[in-house]
């Protein structure tokens, strides 16, 4: 499969901050996930971090002055600026927020950003109390309304021993959002698709609740790909222990028919309902609101069948649903690919090694109303999600 960032450029602008140590392994992330990466580093950032070390990294020349450019033609600032599809700025100083948000361009980094069409993220670093200072809060603002993305400062121990907002986001953060504004002009733009993930939850009692193995991740992924490839994505979610997504709506829900009741409003205008979640096909017929104590040997709980969420939502959205099994995978995914009146279902048997709840790797086969089956090897999570999102984008009207 084709990494996230492959045919992307990512001009990569460093500033002087003690930070700059996490600009190397943002540069190193992005040329894993297949970017082109351009660095910059300022007079300040090379006080910190040698050129040499983004050099190493991304294979690719490290421009650290206005005048220099590999080509030899003077003008490597503006050849950049166009070749971009993203500037960022990691970290970013008080000093380049001052000078962007007041339209100064001294320097290689903020010449090429004047020059370029390319969003610019900002990932700021700097001490707490710059961070507070007015001046400085005066120029993040009037960054932001000029149309830059900022993400952060986080909280935490700074550099000068204080305890306060001005650490630069990690870089998982950063990568993340890197993918979610490189990816608006995928092939999902103007889409709206509704995920959901996890397992949901029914309650005994305060205690106790009947649940599943579903750990959310397939849906997640399902969601995040689709992000990527510019959708407008609304992500449901049952109990999980993962982050929620940069640029997704999240709706958080606990039992089965909060999951319904989320869907079904949740598609109004949506284009494709992809349900990866794992919601409970039963229910305790009543909850009790006390604990209920363990006095007798045998305990009986009547159970009633929960609202099948996939067939009440309607036909006029692309419906993908999925079979987790444990036998005779491909005639339980017919019949309900036959009977929630879906476009496509995505079958896998969760006795397969790395196939289960809770892995990375998934292996699913794709059932469509034609009878037509792909199986698919054992892939990453999000190439399966790739996979399943290329056949959601063929069945929505207008393609091609």
């Amino acid at each position: 499969m084709a990494q996230p960032l492959d045919g992307k450029t990512v001009v990569l602008g460093v500033t002087g901050s003690i930070a700059c140590y996490k600009a190397a392994d943002l540069a190193s992330k992005l040329v894993q996930s297949g970017a082109a990466v351009k660095v910059m580093l300022s007079h300040s950032a090379r006080k910190f971090v040698s050129p040499l070390t983004f050099s190493g990294i991304t294979n690719q020349p490290v421009i650290t002055d206005l005048f220099e450019d590999e080509q030899g033609s003077g003008i490597g600032h503006i050849n950049l600026a166009n070749q971009a599809d993203i500037l960022v700025a990691a970290p970013s100083t008080a000093n380049l927020i001052a000078k962007l948000s007041n339209g100064i361009a001294d320097d290689a980094f903020t010449t090429t950003v004047l020059a370029s069409k390319a969003p610019l993220l900002l990932a700021p670093a700097m001490d707490g109390n710059m961070y507070q200072n007015v001046a400085f809060q005066r120029n993040l603002k009037a960054i932001k309304q000029m149309g830059a993305y900022v993400l952060g400062p986080a909280k935490g121990r700074l550099a000068s021993g204080m305890t306060g907002y001005g650490r630069m986001v990690e870089i998982p953060e950063l990568l993340e959002n890197i993918l979610w504004i490189v990816g608006k002009d995928g092939d999902l733009r103007g889409r709206k698709v509704v995920v959901t993930a996890g397992g949901t939850q029914e309650a005994i009692d305060p205690v106790r609740f009947i649940g599943n193995r579903s750990s959310g991740k397939m849906g997640y992924a399902v969601a995040i790909a689709a992000r990527n490839r510019g959708a407008s994505v609304v992500l449901i979610s049952a109990p999980t222990n993962l982050p929620k997504p940069a640029g997704i709506a999240l709706t958080s829900v606990t039992t089965s028919h909060e999951m319904l009741v989320a869907v079904l409003a949740a598609t109004d205008k949506a284009d494709a309902v992809i349900m990866a979640a794992a919601p409970a096909d039963f229910r305790p017929s009543a909850v009790s609101r006390t604990k209920i104590k363990k006095t007798m040997k045998q305990w009986d709980l009547p159970l009633e069948r929960t609202e099948d969420i996939l067939s009440q939502i309607d036909d006029s959205v692309v419906k993908v649903g999925f079979a987790a099994e444990t036998n005779d995978l491909i005639r339980y995914a017919k019949s309900k690919l036959s009977k929630k009146g879906a476009h496509l279902f995505v079958a896998n048997d969760i006795t397969n090694p790395g196939s289960g709840f809770g892995t990375d790797t998934n292996q699913v086969t794709l059932l469509d109303p034609e009878g037509h089956q792909e199986r698919l090897p054992l892939l990453d999570k999000h190439d399966v999600a790739d996979h399943i999102l290329d056949r959601v984008a063929n069945l929505l009207p207008g393609a091609n």
